[in-house]
């Protein structure tokens, strides 16, 4: 069936000027005031409306066309802009794919991974191109009661610094990582220029450091590359290989932070149950309302934040990015009931 090209260009006015109300503000004051013109302007709606509907997020679409040159500008400067680019930008959106890596993560990671005894084969789900592989390559400064926790590499300070809340009383410990790989749908590689450009252009304007944080993570990833897997891990045999890989000896890891929200609900219970069925610990980084698999101990709205969990046993109330870390668990396999 052919679609209809003004319902598309309608249904493009109407996300747009969502997000410009919604999801935009408190955060990027230009990305809103983009938003807002797309949708008061049906011209430029319809050149949109031309990328695939699974590919015309507004952080999307706005990373693209800043990465391609787009002047950073109020919104008459960049709709010129893209009307002149108009093929160039859509051709490129509806070959990308939101891909957020944000090493910062590692920050809320980090205390699940330390009640792992080392050595850990790491493996992560929706890898991207792997920047949250490298929780023992970054520096790490946890504050909480009225006190600083520094963790550095062996090798001392990491040009990447993660700066991290903390309440509650978990381990803080560097994790043995001896083995790195990931799976992705459309692997980045750290080495690749467009590839770097691209992610980092997914840091939306006003958001101060992450772009520096996500450019000197790059570095650290393109040095000691890991092994990084084209395929879709909700198949469980894709998840089956990718975990036979790992060497002997060592603790297999599976993680999912934040990824699982992205995955249709039958392949999100695929991929979930698959990793129940491997021999590896699952740590993982989700919404809190997700899933009921908290065994009855996160109340969605009480919790405070998304869950770190291991094998499916909530640990804390964290920040999706890394921000913060509500510790709540008495160990690995508990909860604080009272917390």
């Amino acid at each position: 069936m052919t679609e209809d090209p003004d319902a598309e260009t309608a249904a493009v006015a109407e996300r747009y000027g969502r997000f410009a109300r919604d999801e935009a503000p408190g955060r990027s004051d230009l990305y809103a005031d983009w938003a807002r013109g797309v949708a008061a302007d049906p011209d430029l709606a319809a050149i949109l409306a031309r990328i695939p509907a699974t590919r015309r997020q507004p952080p999307l679409v706005f990373a693209v066309t800043r990465m391609l040159g787009a002047p950073e500008e109020g919104y008459p400067a960049w709709a010129a802009w893209l009307r002149v680019h108009a093929d160039e930008a859509v051709a490129e959106a509806s070959a990308r794919r939101l891909q957020t890596n944000e090493p910062q993560r590692c920050a809320a990671l980090l205390p699940a991974l330390a009640t792992v005894p080392g050595p850990i084969a790491l493996l992560e789900v929706g890898a991207s191109a792997g920047l949250c592989l490298y929780p023992d390559r970054y520096s790490y400064r946890y504050h909480g009661g009225g006190g600083v926790t520094a963790l550095d590499p062996a090798d001392g300070p990491s040009t990447v610094m993660l700066d991290c809340d903390v309440t509650g009383d978990p381990s803080l410990e560097m994790p043995q990582v001896v083995w790195r790989a990931g799976i992705d749908l459309d692997p980045l590689d750290a080495a690749d220029a467009g590839d770097r450009r691209f992610l980092t252009s997914l840091v939306w304007p006003g958001e101060v450091g992450r772009a520096a944080r996500i450019g000197a993570a790059l570095d650290i990833v393109a040095a000691d590359p890991p092994l990084l897997l084209a395929g879709d891990a909700s198949d469980p045999e894709v998840l089956r290989t990718a975990a036979a890989l790992a060497p002997a000896g060592a603790t297999l890891v599976v993680t999912t932070p934040g990824v699982l929200p992205h995955i249709p609900r039958a392949g999100r219970e695929r991929l979930i149950d698959a990793v129940r069925k491997l021999d590896a610990v699952w740590i993982t980084i989700d919404p809190p309302g997700l899933h009921e698999r908290w065994n009855g101990a996160v109340d969605p709205g009480t919790w405070g934040g998304f869950v770190l969990g291991r094998d499916g046993e909530p640990l804390a109330a964290v920040d999706p990015l890394g921000g913060f870390v509500h510790w709540r668990a008495w160990h690995p396999g508990g909860m604080d009931a009272a917390s």
